[in-house]
């Protein structure tokens, strides 16, 4: 299962199951995590819902085979039910507190999903990376618009612009993430506070949720209509082209 679910306490937690990739998301995991969220924001027993994920990795962001295949119309890729505009609907919408457990390492969508995160936790050993410019491509999720409110505009700009590695003291000191956590406490931790929110009533949480993602939620929806216009002309062109060759032949698109 590319997805695994367990519920205690009024918290669901999603746990991104692919690790021999990374949990980088294909098609499969994009459907499994927009449908899961969904069944949370409806079911009056669910509270509060933490991602994190298995293995050494939180996620390795999208899965850069098939974005080679979709975009050279391979016959063999077949597009989700959902893919990566549901499950940004799906974090944009999510009435009830989120919690990300960065367990590893969090490439692309596996760091700007936690611009959607009301809390983060991370690991002392995971590492944070934006490959846009690297992979010849325009941000992604919102990131444009909701990094700079939650870091600074220069802070994600050398996140946005670098695609260099950021470390979790980094990524702290820029408010990226919430708290730091050794490896071995740091589901414990997510957790204790999940089930402490968990404990609150949940139309309570939901107000509060609400009043303070819904003045973002324009914002959110222009951001991401113009990094859409972005990627759809840079996805294929020549430096995106060189960057997924190099990976499609074993290497890693350029630093």
């Amino acid at each position: 299962m590319t997805l695994l679910i367990d519920e205690a306490n009024r918290v669901r937690t999603l746990t991104l199951n692919r690790p021999a990739a990374l949990n980088a998301f294909d098609e499969a995991l994009y459907d499994a995590t927009t449908e899961a969220l969904r069944d949370a924001a409806a079911n009056p027993d669910v509270a509060v819902v933490v991602i994190t994920g298995s293995g050494r990795g939180f996620s390795a962001g999208q899965d850069l085979a098939q974005m080679q295949a979709r975009i050279t119309n391979d016959s063999g890729f077949t597009p989700g039910v959902h893919g990566f505009p549901g499950l940004i609907d799906a974090l944009a919408a999510f009435p009830k507190p989120l919690i990300c457990a960065v367990n590893g390492i969090a490439v692309g969508l596996g760091t700007t999903i936690l611009g959607f995160a009301d809390l983060v936790l991370m690991s002392t050993t995971a590492r944070l990376k934006c490959p846009f410019t690297s992979l010849g491509v325009a941000p992604e999720a919102a990131s444009s618009y909701l990094l700079p409110q939650l870091v600074g505009r220069q802070n994600a700009a050398w996140l946005l612009m670098s695609s260099e590695w950021i470390d979790a003291a980094e990524a702290l000191r820029m408010g990226l993430v919430w708290r730091l956590c050794e490896p071995a406490e740091l589901l414990a931790e997510t957790r204790r506070h999940a089930e402490l929110l968990a404990s609150r009533p949940i139309p309570s949480l939901v107000a509060v949720k609400q009043a303070i993602a819904e003045p973002a939620r324009r914002e959110i929806a222009a951001a991401r209509s113009r990094e859409d216009g972005y990627f759809a002309e840079l996805m294929g062109a020549q430096a995106n082209a060189a960057a997924l060759e190099e990976f499609s032949r074993g290497r890693s698109p350029r630093q």
